[in-house]
């Protein structure tokens, strides 16, 4: 079973050369921790910064310099700054290739809903919506089970919705799953974690076709 930073690890293997590539806010914040040294990759947040590096070391921080969750950044060599009208006319006019997402929940459907629990106080949506409405490639982030050990891989999201039939790909601390108009496809297995254990943590249908490969991170 994964960490946090295992999904991230996992995910970054799906970043291509020459991507435009947005990071929302949670574990997919540390995918550029992990993309490969030999290729250019431009990550954008949508608070108004192209070309975001990895985290800081401590003590490097500068407290200026910040993604859409608040969290200090680095720049890398070429960064552009600029202000969220700009920002988001480059998500709504899907110039940004790929779109990196956490989630409390995701429905078979593609569907998913992460910004809002009812009754719970929230600032607001954030870019989260315009994202899931303009991206073509949405990967999903996210811990296959809530803490109680309930499944967020639904039949049907029960949280407001995010976005409706928009996810392509789910990446999780037990399994890579694509999404399919048949249900959630089962991609590959997390090290150590069998067949068995991920339908067991699966409310939405599962489809598993031949024999299924452990990731390589």
């Amino acid at each position: 079973m994964l960490d946090k930073n295992g999904i991230a690890k996992r995910i970054a293997k799906e970043v291509k050369n020459g991507y435009y590539v947005n990071l929302g806010i949670g574990i997919p914040t540390l995918v550029a921790n992990f993309v490969r040294e030999d290729i250019e990759v431009e990550f954008q947040s949508e608070n108004g910064i192209l070309g975001m590096g990895p985290f800081p070391y401590e003590g490097e921080e500068d407290a200026d310099l910040i993604n859409a969750g608040k969290q200090t950044i680095t720049a890398l060599d070429g960064a552009s700054y600029f202000d969220s009208a700009m920002s988001f006319s480059m998500i709504r006019g899907q110039h940004v290739d790929l779109t990196i997402l956490g989630a409390m929940e995701v429905a078979e459907n593609g569907d998913i809903a992460n910004w809002k629990i009812p009754g719970r106080l929230v600032k607001g949506m954030g870019g989260a919506m315009d994202l899931v409405a303009s991206a073509e490639n949405i990967i999903v982030a996210m811990m296959h089970t809530n803490k109680r050990g309930e499944s967020k891989l639904l039949k049907r999201c029960k949280l407001p919705l995010t976005g409706v039939n928009c996810v392509k790909k789910i990446v999780t601390n037990l399994a890579v799953i694509e999404v399919t108009p048949q249900g959630f496809k089962l991609l590959e297995r997390a090290p150590g974690v069998s067949v068995e254990e991920i339908a067991a943590a699966t409310e939405g249908e599962l489809i598993v076709q031949g024999n299924i490969p452990e990731m390589t991170l």
